[in-house]
């Protein structure tokens, strides 16, 4: 028989461990509450764990959120709509999603959306103008940009 074993951590191991993963790249309390469930510690030891996170300022969920809008806005050119969606399944508050929207510049949101969707309809070959709205459409909306900016272009790009 092949038993998997996993090594066991005292606090202060963990928290070593967890400060790196945190300095490392932004991270949202549940993403810390994963990696402490994968490393098998027990709920007290987590408590006390986040809490020396938290004074320490290595876990700040403000902070997250500003990170992830920006990086998803800037390298995957996501609109607004995804990375709300997406913040939300990370659990972060209403009020630190709303902060980390306001760091997209809504000049750069519009430009990048007009360049993105001028891209894609050069880039679609379908000859069906119906077929082309229709792809260009759920490209757009998948990857989250507002369905009234969506439409509004597509009017302009598909005569």
């Amino acid at each position: 028989m092949d038993f998997k074993t996993t090594p066991s951590y005292t606090v202060e191991e963990a928290k070593r461990r967890l400060e790196r993963y945190c300095v490392y790249q932004e991270r949202c309390h549940e993403e810390v509450n994963t990696k402490l469930r994968e490393m098998r510690m027990i709920p007290e030891a987590q408590i006390e764990i986040i809490t020396h996170l938290l004074e320490h300022d290595f876990l700040n969920e403000e902070r997250f959120s500003q990170a992830f809008a920006r990086g998803k806005f800037r390298i995957k050119s996501w609109g607004k709509v995804r990375i709300t969606r997406e913040l939300k399944a990370r659990k972060i508050t209403p009020q630190n999603i709303k902060i980390g929207l306001a760091e997209i510049d809504d000049d750069q949101y519009l430009h990048t959306f007009e360049r993105l969707s001028q891209r894609q309809c050069d880039l679609l070959k379908e000859r069906n103008s119906y077929k082309k709205r229709k792809k260009l459409a759920d490209y757009l909306l998948y990857r989250g940009w507002e369905s009234d900016l969506v439409y509004a272009r597509i009017k302009k790009l598909i005569p």
